[in-house]
């Protein structure tokens, strides 16, 4: 575990560099804030960690390392939040429309993870206990909103033009692969599982996994993206268009109120018929 810390620390580094070698924190600033907290959070964990285990700072280790590991775990699921936003947003980069009123479904489907999540929690636990139960909570609601945008751009890639080498798909392939990890330990954290225990291996393997993965996508150079020519019938591109007309007030045109003309154009219609009838009938008598 110890050996797997350390590589975890390198390849959080390794992609970080890259990040800002290849300036891609224009592309996904969210992402970078992301990784800038975890590779400043890693190695200060880790001396906390081993800072408990020598006894130092006269035993508050344990408490600094409470504190700052939660902590850090709770900002990790809100920046989350905005790299799946970014991942998204650059997703759907060609279709404006579909875009703007996805990132409107997004945002509500998130909040109703978030409270459902966060509504979930017991309050068997007092006191500062009860900050692992809401963190773990938060990031389950951030784990499914991985998966669930995953499986979107698993479904639609074809749809959206979007080639499994570009960055975006690479970023939502590795939290899909962390956010199979954060659940699977959420669902044991009731047993109390231990460093030893073989979970947290496989764990700490699938975060190996995500990170190598993102460390390829950045290295190799990603397909330059093609303008995107559709026949006027397709679908997406007919919803796109919807979904650019939505909100949309348009226009104004100003109507004439003509109402009336045509109630007292009608009257004088059945008037005139009365009256022609009322002259025949004399004409015909006499």
């Amino acid at each position: 575990m110890s050996v797997m810390s350390v590589a975890e620390f390198a390849l959080w580094a390794v992609l970080g560099a890259l990040f800002w070698w290849k300036k891609l924190y224009r592309r996904f600033p969210a992402m970078s804030g992301y990784l800038a907290l975890r590779v400043v959070a890693t190695p200060l964990l880790l001396l906390l960690f081993y800072g408990q285990a020598q006894h130092w700072f006269n035993d508050y280790c344990f408490a600094i390392y409470f504190f700052v590991y939660w902590a850090v775990y709770i900002a990790s699921s809100v920046i989350l939040f905005f790299v799946c936003m970014e991942v998204f947003r650059s997703a759907l980069s060609a279709f404006s429309g579909l875009m703007k009123f996805g990132v409107v479904i997004f945002r509500w489907a998130a909040l109703v993870s978030a409270i459902v999540a966060v509504s979930s929690i017991s309050f068997a636990h007092k006191g500062l206990m009860l900050i692992p139960d809401i963190a773990y909570a938060l990031m389950r609601s951030i784990s499914i909103l991985e998966l669930c945008l995953l499986a979107f751009l698993c479904l639609s890639i074809n749809a959206l033009r979007l080639s499994v080498r570009d960055l975006a798909f690479g970023i939502a392939l590795g939290f899909g692969v962390m956010a199979s990890g954060d659940l699977v330990l959420a669902m044991f954290w009731s047993r109390g599982t231990s460093l030893t225990d073989p979970l947290q291996f496989v764990y700490e393997s699938l975060i190996l996994v995500a990170l190598a993965a993102w460390v390829v996508y950045c290295a190799v150079p990603e397909p330059a993206r093609q303008p995107l020519v559709m026949p006027a019938n397709s679908t997406i591109y007919r919803w796109n268009e919807i979904a650019s007309a939505l909100g949309h007030t348009g226009t104004q045109v100003a109507v004439p109120q003509q109402a009336n003309g045509f109630f007292l154009t009608d009257v004088e219609s059945v008037v005139d018929k009365v009256l022609n009838r009322n002259l025949k009938k004399r004409e015909s008598e006499l």
